[in-house]
């Protein structure tokens, strides 16, 4: 080694120095300050450090900063709001709770495939398989309101954060059914577990099973799998029933809420009853 720095001319004390400085927390401090505000450049983010009571100098700063390669602009996506992790609580009658989600394939010319699916929570009940090229948020609300005309809305939906489900025409039309969207937190598909295993299901009978030439294919399949898997096949977390035989042994949610406001009407309907007769007792014994 000392040869070679010799031909170098490279002291050999310069070959074996290691530094000692440790950046550790002004790493953290930038990394911070660029996650809160990252559209703002280095004289802001000193500031801001020198605002909240740090004494480093700008020439260290700006050498960690350069050293983490922020002074390049980056490009920024539009954040989503905060999403509240809520247990996949199980739900106790059918039309109460819907998942959706999204799937994708291809066909052999290698034209992308885009697969809606709908779940029924309580009865695992599969409500749509729809395939097309593309698929919108108005799409969606189509295929929703025609679910709802012969089976009445659900009290909430379960979605993630995908662009279909954060559309005007999505959002707006739950708010006017009164629906609640339960948007999942991102990068947490477990949180959508229903749909999830439905959509292994279908992959495994449908999408990796066949070769699709034509959209037509896709859509026929799917049809006669949704059928299968509804009325033919038993679900170990049914008691091995069918959906379909499941749902016929729930009441509704919409049967079910029209019963309690029947049962929170009884107490009104005695005190009507009533009210004449104590009336009348006052009476007596006042007299």
């Amino acid at each position: 080694m000392g040869r070679a720095c010799r031909i170098l001319h490279l002291q050999r004390s310069l070959w074996y120095y290691k530094s000692v400085k440790d950046d550790t927390m002004i790493i953290e401090k930038l990394t911070a300050l660029v996650d809160q505000f990252p559209t703002r450049g280095f004289d802001k983010y000193y500031n801001l450090i020198r605002l909240q009571g740090h004494k480093w100098a700008r020439s260290r700063v700006l050498r960690v900063y350069r050293a983490m390669k922020l002074c390049r602009r980056r490009r920024h996506k539009k954040r989503l709001p905060t999403r509240i992790k809520e247990p996949l609580a199980k739900q106790l009658c059918s039309n109460q709770s819907y998942s959706m989600d999204f799937m994708s394939d291809s066909l052999v010319s290698g034209r992308k495939l885009r697969i809606l699916k709908i779940v029924d929570d309580c009865t695992r009940e599969s409500l749509a398989v729809w395939c097309d090229f593309s698929i919108t948020g108005e799409k969606v609300t189509e295929i929703l309101q025609d679910i709802t005309s012969h089976r009445g809305k659900p009290l909430q939906i379960r979605v993630d954060n995908g662009p279909e489900f954060r559309s005007n025409a999505f959002v707006n039309w739950c708010s006017k059914e009164a629906i609640t969207i339960k948007y999942i937190q991102p990068g947490k598909p477990m949180q959508n577990a229903y749909i999830e295993r439905l959509n292994r299901t279908y992959r495994e009978d449908v999408l990796d099973a066949y070769l699709f030439e034509s959209l037509e294919e896709v859509r026929i399949l799917s049809d006669e799998w949704q059928y299968s898997y509804n009325h033919v096949l038993p679900h170990s977390s049914l008691d091995n029933q069918t959906p379909v035989m499941k749902r016929e042994s729930l009441p509704a949610a919409t049967h079910l809420k029209h019963m309690i406001e029947q049962h929170q009407q009884i107490p009104d309907q005695l005190q009507k009853i009533q009210s004449p007769v104590l009336n009348e007792f006052k009476s007596k014994s006042l007299h």
